[in-house]
């Protein structure tokens, strides 16, 4: 006796599933990285990945190829500005925007339009708030939530 059986291991799609932006955040901090992460994630609007090691970050991004990159200037080693550089070179990369995160800037300075290397920068301490504006502002069409 032959017997068909059929078996849906693929249930059907009945809403279209929406991807987050991914953002990946570059800090030796990890106390910044963690708490950045957790506050961002629980939005429900972003996923995250943090680097803490300035040596791996361009590594890190070609992996993830994320949506945007949080990156902080003043890093033992291997500064912000290196990184960026890297990053902007590899043709994957290039298109990422990167948005530095210092505490050598003020906000106050920041306001002015002031760039660092070219680049928007948000003054830490951040609130979240804060931190989220800066995202969406720098967020490309395409990954927008």
């Amino acid at each position: 006796m032959n017997r068909t059986i059929k078996a849906n291991f693929f249930p059907e799609v009945v809403e279209p599933i929406k991807e987050k932006p991914c953002i990946l955040i570059i800090d030796n901090n990890r106390d910044f990285t963690r708490s950045a992460k957790l506050a961002l994630e629980r939005t429900g609007r972003y996923f995250v990945c943090e680097e803490n090691d300035a040596s791996n970050a361009h590594q890190t991004a070609q992996g993830l190829k994320p949506d945007l990159i949080l990156l902080d200037i003043a890093m033992p080693e291997t500064d912000g500005g290196e990184v960026a550089a890297r990053i902007q070179s590899d043709p994957a990369l290039h298109r990422i925007p990167i948005v530095f995160l210092t505490a050598l800037v003020t906000e106050a300075e920041g306001g002015s339009g002031l760039r660092i290397h070219g680049r928007p920068f948000l003054a830490k301490p951040i609130s979240l708030p804060e931190l989220i504006e800066g995202i969406e502002e720098n967020l490309p069409a395409r990954a927008a939530f």
